[in-house]
């Protein structure tokens, strides 16, 4: 769990929530199902309409990242190829082999691509095909954030308009007034709020996150170029400092 995501989470709310009240408001009146709806679901429908149905999907899926971050691998990576260098270097590349079976698909595809004796520029840029189709697909699944945090404010903006046009319509009936004026404010700050306290950042950590591991991949590909050229020495201990100096 990453206390500090929700930690600022809370913090952002609660800051608004408690100006509100310090200036006089009542919580009930943020409280505003249909303000929630239209911002909410126009939003998405907005983003879905724009984006492929997998990359929607992925990106839904992604957001337990901001609270439950992928496990931190890089010490254990690091100890891997410790273990695929001493392997290469005492039994050959194809003792290799016996570390594919409990390994990520990219991790199992760059040993099996050294095993199987491919040319070290053929084997990078292979797998530089595959960072670089990973990272736009992750990509592509984390913008949709981004995308939701542009649509809120103006979906917002029309959900005051309908909550006006709703008082317009109950000029004669002034019971029926402060539900459309509330909902037309509501709106507005539902809209905003959303994309500046959840939306962008939400869409900025899913990009870090996936920026990591795309280093990661990096790192990955020019230690299995090392060990199919057969460069053991300081260059390979390099790329495991720059593995484990990440932040």
């Amino acid at each position: 769990m990453d206390i500090a995501s929700l930690l600022g989470l809370l913090l952002a709310v609660a800051g608004i929530l408690v100006g509100h009240t310090l200036d006089g408001g009542k919580f009930s009146s943020l409280v505003q199902p249909a303000a929630f709806a239209i911002v909410v679901v126009g939003t998405f429908g907005a983003v879905l309409l724009q984006t492929k149905k997998s990359a929607f999907i992925r990106g839904m899926r992604m957001l337990r990242w901001v609270f439950a971050p992928p496990p931190d691998r890089r010490q254990q990576l690091a100890r891997e190829i410790h273990l695929w260098s001493l392997s290469a270097r005492r039994d050959g590349l194809l003792s290799l082999e016996q570390y594919m079976a409990k390994a990520d698909p990219f991790i199992q595809k760059g040993l099996r691509l050294v095993v199987d004796g491919i040319h070290p520029d053929k084997l990078r840029s292979l797998l530089e095909t595959d960072i670089n189709s990973y990272e736009m697909r992750e990509r592509q699944a984390a913008r949709i954030w981004e995308s939701a945090a542009g649509y809120a404010p103006t979906v917002g903006i029309l959900g005051a308009v309908l909550g006006l046009i709703h008082v317009m319509e109950n000029l004669s009936d002034p019971s029926r007034l402060g539900a459309g004026i509330a909902v037309a404010f509501v709106s507005t700050v539902y809209g905003v709020g959303l994309a500046n306290l959840l939306f962008y950042p939400v869409g900025n950590k899913l990009k870090g996150i996936v920026a990591e591991r795309v280093l990661q991949y990096e790192i990955l590909t020019d230690v299995f170029h090392d060990i199919a050229t057969g460069d053991y020495t300081r260059v390979l201990e390099e790329r495991i400092a720059c593995l484990t100096a990440q932040h």
